[in-house]
């Protein structure tokens, strides 16, 4: 079986041709992955899977799931780590898209669905309103499933927090991408304070369930690693993904150091030590990667 190599070329270390085995992966097989690119195709939607140059995306595809990328593919902030494509104007969100997702959804056979977001700095209320719409959309169609969101900041205005809180989501999420010292070169407009200060108010809200995510290999030492860990528990997240960067895009980010295996099984039992009720992290861990299989571990509802 042919493999899929998704280290970047120019990466550091022991990128003058040799790369790491565990940042290689073997491409599946199946007619679900054709299947679920024709639905997709058919009800004209967007996932960042295919936004974001995901590693995971055949995989996740074969399994006939994928996440929804709403309120357009263009984003207004150009993070240094992100493929997705920027503009400061994006088109305004389409008003159909919450029926297409929902009927998408029913095609699927989806049980947990995974809503994310491109920012949008554009809007009044920075999306919310278009992300409770389909929310409410899918709910109305799709009763029996879970519902996780992936957020952005919404520019730390909580008026729209709670827009999408008031729907009801079974899972919370908004990411912090890196450890503090990164997070200025590495995100743009978005903050490691701000971030903490939305998954704080997600969980005094009355969430089921926060969540966030970190990358690694962008230069950051164990110790940082820890200490995200500890701000994110101390803000409430009771889930926590880990995975390594790799860069999408020659213009983004170098990968500065592999982080092995073992590193990632560190870094879960140091979180688990601190009460957090689910830890995922390996190399190919991405924030909505195997979202379904968190869920059940954590007796969502649906």
């Amino acid at each position: 079986m042919k493999k899929l190599n998704v280290l970047p070329p120019n990466a550091d270390e022991a990128s003058q041709g040799r790369f790491p085995s565990w940042l290689h992966r073997k491409l599946p097989k199946g007619g679900n992955l054709f299947k679920t690119e024709r639905i997709l195709e058919k009800y004209r939607l967007n996932t960042v899977c295919e936004e974001a140059k995901c590693p995971n995306r055949w995989e996740c595809y074969s399994k006939k799931t994928a996440t929804f990328l709403t309120l357009g593919k263009e984003c207004t902030r150009n993070c240094g780590f992100c493929d997705i494509d920027f503009s400061k104007q994006p088109k305004p969100p389409e008003a159909d898209e919450p029926q297409r997702i929902a009927l998408s959804v029913q095609e699927l056979g989806l049980k947990h669905v995974v809503l994310t977001m491109v920012a949008r700095d554009d809007l009044p209320d920075g999306g919310a309103a278009a992300l409770a719409a389909i929310l409410r959309e899918v709910r109305l169609q799709c009763s029996d499933v879970s519902i996780e969101v992936l957020t952005s900041d919404f520019a730390g205005n909580f008026t729209s927090i709670d827009t999408v809180l008031a729907e009801k989501p079974e899972i919370f999420n908004h990411n912090i991408e890196t450890v503090r010292r990164i997070s200025p070169r590495v995100r743009h407009k978005a903050t490691y304070d701000r971030t903490l200060s939305v998954l704080r108010y997600a969980k005094d809200a009355g969430s089921n369930f926060v969540k966030s995510g970190i990358m690694v290999g962008l230069g950051e030492t164990d110790d940082e690693v820890k200490e995200t860990i500890r701000d994110l528990q101390a803000a409430g997240c009771d889930i926590i993904t880990i995975g390594h960067y790799l860069q999408a895009d020659p213009r983004k980010l170098l990968v500065k150091n592999f982080i092995t295996p073992q590193q990632f099984k560190a870094y879960e039992d140091y979180g688990y030590s601190l009460g957090v009720k689910h830890m995922y992290c390996g190399p190919f861990v991405r924030s909505s990667y195997n979202a379904q299989e968190i869920k059940f571990s954590l007796t969502v509802p649906k």
